[in-house]
């Protein structure tokens, strides 16, 4: 019932109504909650939950574990709570109340809904895990591409993790994000962006239906994360590593046993501008496309005040015609095709021009203090000088921590 009150859009009113209805309708001695309240409750037993951090206004930090009793940011120092609540940013939320006698409202906040019990309830019921192990048994490997489990990258990762490939029941994710708004008015000051997972071991007609997506971050708020979305992320990816490394121990209902159930991360789902947020990799500006990266042709236009990109003939055979062609850009293209970037390629591009985390206190600690020696040398009129920019890179990002298809 809780389901349909969710897909038909039920206040919580109608549906204590409805509850008490049909307790008046069914016979003496069926035992049925009475509220809205008991019924949602009850679902904390079967782990329908999900846990709630305050956030930095700046998207610094999150207030838990060691931080979760202060009240401003250790980075930016700005308040944890709405200005309108306190003046005083270093009381404690849970002891301090603003003048109209209510609670100290966040500035900003994130909820997190925990990964392992939503995976593990996929092998509770026998008919869905039975369609966990799709990819491996029931999958028609002839080379024709229908379902990820054919890519070139799936099958890369199985070779390169045997260990994990041997259990066909291990879970392959894919992470998806973008922003939208839940209103349906696009004149409104919100943002909303929902991290979602897809479970690949389905059939390729499940695996993105909407019972399966599985909602992990929810980030609410006037702005959007932008690059710091790895703040925001950083407790599915430790809960990731958990699933990667030790497991956990699950009850296969098609089969009644247990085994240790693991989870793979294999590739991220997004748009364009939500992809330099998830790779750290800018797609703006000079070196604007992630595939060519630091060998991507591009030109500004003086008049147009943007960049154009060439360099696309490279991609043709070196005989064809288009080639020798002068129409395009004025100029022959004899230039080969782009490296393929690997995962190995990527850290150690990010070791070679130390670029820091958005997460980590040391590395925000020392954006900010290069910040303020610019803002310095700006207001002493000195001279500036700015190197010839060699990649696009803009922040190292939590997932390069993990395993990810294309690092591996």
């Amino acid at each position: 019932m809780l389901s349909l009150k969710l897909m038909s859009g039920w206040t919580d009113k109608s549906f204590t109504l409805l509850l008490e209805l049909l307790i008046k309708a069914f016979p003496q001695g069926v035992r049925l909650l009475n509220s809205y309240y008991k019924a949602n409750k009850m679902t904390t037993d079967l782990d329908f939950t999900y846990k709630t951090w305050d956030a930095c206004p700046n998207h610094c930090m999150l207030f838990k574990d060691e931080n979760k009793d202060i009240g401003e940011c250790v980075i930016c120092h700005a308040s944890r709570y709405k200005e309108d609540d306190s003046n005083d940013p270093n009381t404690n939320k849970n002891t301090n109340a603003n003048k109209n006698g209510g609670k100290r409202v966040a500035a900003k906040q994130v909820r997190y809904f925990p990964l392992k019990a939503r995976l593990k309830r996929l092998f509770m019921s026998s008919k869905t895990s039975s369609l966990m192990t799709w990819h491996a048994k029931e999958r028609i490997d002839d080379g024709v591409l229908r379902h990820p489990a054919d890519s070139q990258a799936w099958k890369a990762f199985d070779t390169k993790n045997s260990s994990f490939a041997s259990e066909i029941r291990n879970v392959r994710l894919g992470l998806a994000t973008d922003e939208f708004n839940p209103f349906r008015n696009m004149s409104l000051v919100h943002s909303t962006w929902p991290v979602v997972l897809m479970c690949y071991n389905l059939p390729p007609w499940l695996c993105m239906k909407q019972p399966f997506l599985i909602l992990s971050t929810l980030i609410d708020g006037k702005y959007g994360p932008g690059d710091k979305l790895d703040v925001f992320t950083q407790p599915l990816i430790e809960e990731l590593k958990e699933l990667w490394n030790e497991g956990v121990l699950t009850y296969d209902a098609s089969t009644n046993e247990m085994f240790k159930l693991h989870a793979a991360l294999l590739w991220t789902i997004s748009d364009f501008p939500a992809y330099a947020y998830l790779s750290g990799w800018s797609t703006k500006g000079k070196f604007a496309c992630p595939c060519c990266n630091i060998e991507t042709k591009s030109q500004w236009l003086k008049y147009g005040g943007k960049y154009c990109f060439t360099g696309h003939r490279r991609f043709l055979p070196m005989d064809h015609k288009f080639r020798r062609d002068k129409f395009f850009d004025g100029k022959w293209e004899w230039d080969n095709v782009p490296n393929y970037l690997t995962g190995s390629g990527v850290l150690h591009q990010l070791d070679k021009y130390e670029i820091l985390t958005e997460y980590r206190k040391e590395d925000l600690m020392k954006k900010i203090k290069v910040s303020s020696v610019k803002r310095r040398i700006e207001e002493d009129d000195e001279p500036v000088i700015v190197k010839n920019k060699v990649h696009s890179w803009k922040k190292k990002v939590y997932f390069s921590n993990f395993r990810i298809g294309s690092i591996i």
